[in-house]
């Protein structure tokens, strides 16, 4: 093996996301003497999925609200499988990081006439509570992340891939990050004291998905070659309103935020129906889960749209109302020939967001000694289900407290600690192997691992689907393993990344298909048909799975209900909601 460029830093952050930036910040203001890097597959700030929350941020504020209403919501909208820990730590910290946004970052939320936050209403919540600014929120708070990152001097690999997490020679440790230079193709191995992986999640593997394409669960495949535990990756969430714009245009499959939803926006379907009603008595304000199904439910039924969803309508509301209050959606709409406020939009659930992934502390450690995780890349927050305005909540609270974390455990231990060569080797060979071979077609690859799984592991699920997705996976597997792509430039190898994104894409896709065989009951984003319903809530279980060599070994591990059981709750009963 040639020798390749080495980089030191105390604190390696992967992503640069909510969590990502958070985090550098937090570090950076614990110790500033720290080498912080932030290496990104794209250009800090401007990537990622956080840039692109459109609803808004979770936080209990107002006058009759309460973290511990926040966290009943949060709780029971989890399914009762959510890590009550992680949940209590997010309800309680995005009240602070709320007020870090606003007063130490620069952040401008919407305001009521009376100077007080506007906080609007967000399905499966008893509270309106939801902080925004318009229905362009991500973009904000990215923004000024991004500023106060490049104002502390903050290190940027920025174009820079990373494709192990490479341990010591013992397996004890991680010793640091093999990472590809984007744009000379070139490997770079970064050997850092404690490794962030805040990659964001990314289920790109569906049909219709809300993420832009080079989100590809990296940060998931890493963790899951690396032997570490994921839990709850059966949990996939649908966003029911993706915008159906047809087969001609990469819009289709963004969202068009819940927020339409809780301003009083209808569903109807193919033949002028509102249907919601027949479904849930919330109707269009029920969960994100049973929203998509009700849509998926008159899909199947035939009852469409031309382009196959069903429609999405505001005019009832006010035209110049919904102009103002909702300018970004009306904005994307109007560029696909749509109009928002005056008219009907079709729309189709599209996978937005994973639930699961790596099991992780509230400080944010992870069973791999050296790394620490946070946002989507993590497991146990959201459970079954994740209330809208809780994502973006989750990443800030748990990166500044991460970056905190690793600031604290560099000082506990300074040394850099070897890697394992011959590891490093064997992942450059792997990420090299489909030079040598007869190139093929990535884009049929990618085409049938979207019908798989929008097919056998969307929305609705069967013990057959699911079995004919794990064969169809392996499948697709030894297709790609198969399959070459030409050896030329390597700066900006496109197919080269397309590869690697299939190949991470179809092991994630592996994990969700058998974790969600394992789950015989229907809770939250999971849904069985032939076990429709939700088990015994005091007995509820969640799924962890773990790589073995090449097989996969799942197993199923008891919630703890450190806080709140079933059927209880920690309100006092004048603050329980009259309807929940």
């Amino acid at each position: 093996m040639k020798p390749i460029k080495r980089i030191q830093t105390d604190i390696l952050i992967l992503g640069s996301g909510g969590a990502g930036l958070f985090a550098a910040l937090h570090a950076h203001q614990a110790n500033p003497g720290l080498s912080i890097t932030v290496a990104v597959k794209g250009l800090l700030g401007k990537c990622g999925c956080t840039r692109m929350v459109q609803g808004g941020y979770n936080v209990a504020l107002a006058e009759g609200d309460s973290v511990e209403r926040h966290f009943m919501d949060t709780i029971e909208g989890s399914k009762w499988l959510a890590n009550q820990e992680l949940a209590w730590t997010l309800v309680t910290k995005a009240v602070e990081r709320i007020r870090e946004l606003e007063n130490e970052l620069g952040c401008f939320f919407d305001r009521n006439p009376d100077g007080t936050v506007h906080q609007k209403a967000f399905a499966g919540q008893t509270f309106d509570r939801t902080v925004h600014k318009g229905d362009l929120t991500g973009i904000e708070i990215i923004n000024r992340l991004a500023e106060q990152v490049w104002a502390r001097g903050i290190g940027r690999l920025e174009e820079h891939r990373a494709v192990e997490l490479v341990k010591t020679a013992d397996g004890a440790a991680l010793a640091g990050v093999l990472m590809i230079d984007m744009r000379s193709g070139e490997f770079v191995f970064v050997q850092a004291k404690a490794v962030l992986l805040a990659t964001g999640g990314g289920p790109t593997m569906y049909k219709f998905h809300t993420p832009s394409g080079d989100k590809s669960c990296d940060g998931l495949a890493m963790a899951l070659r690396a032997g570490l535990p994921l839990r709850d990756m059966e949990m996939v969430q649908f966003h029911p309103t993706g915008l159906l714009a047809g087969t001609h245009t990469r819009m289709t499959g963004t969202v068009l935020e819940e927020g339409l939803r809780g301003a009083g926006g209808w569903l109807v379907n193919g033949e002028g129906e509102r249907f919601m009603s027949n479904y849930d008595p919330r109707g269009e304000r029920a969960t994100r889960d049973i929203v998509s199904r009700g849509i998926y439910s008159e899909m199947r039924a035939g009852r469409t749209t031309p382009n196959g969803g069903v429609y999405i309508q505001m005019s009832h509301l006010g035209v110049d109302k919904v102009r103002k209050q909702f300018k970004g959606m009306v904005e994307r709409c109007g560029d696909c020939g749509f109009d928002l406020a005056g008219g009907k939009v079709e729309v189709v659930p599209t996978a937005h967001y994973m639930m699961g992934g790596v099991v992780f502390r509230p400080d944010c450690t992870t069973h791999l000694h050296g790394l620490f995780a946070a946002g989507e890349d993590t497991g146990g927050v959201h459970g079954a289900n994740r209330l809208g305005g809780n994502g973006v909540a989750n990443s800030t609270v748990f990166g500044g407290i991460a970056g905190e974390s690793m600031a604290a455990w560099t000082a506990r231990n300074p040394d850099w600690r070897a890697p394992d060569e011959d590891a490093i080797a064997r992942s450059i060979a792997a990420h090299e192997a489909p030079f040598g071979q007869a190139a093929g077609s990535l884009e049929a690859i990618r085409e049938a691992l979207y019908e798989c799984m929008w097919s056998d592991v969307g929305i609705l699920r069967s013990a057959a689907g699911l079995r004919r997705a794990q064969a169809r996976l392996a499948e697709l597997e030894a297709q790609l393993l198969r399959t070459g792509i030409a050896d030329g430039e390597r700066a900006y190898a496109l197919s080269w990344h397309d590869w690697m994104n299939l190949r991470n894409l179809i092991a994630v896709s592996q994990v969700i298909a058998a974790a969600a065989l394992l789950r015989q009951d229907s809770r939250g984003a999971h849904f069985r048909e032939d076990f429709p319903l939700p088990g015994e809530l005091q007995q509820s279980s969640f799924t962890v799975a773990r790589a073995d060599g090449d097989a996969l070994v799942l197993d199923r591990e008891p919630v703890r209900f450190e806080r709140v059981r079933p059927g209880e709750t920690i309100l006092e009963e004048e603050q329980a909601p009259a309807t929940a």
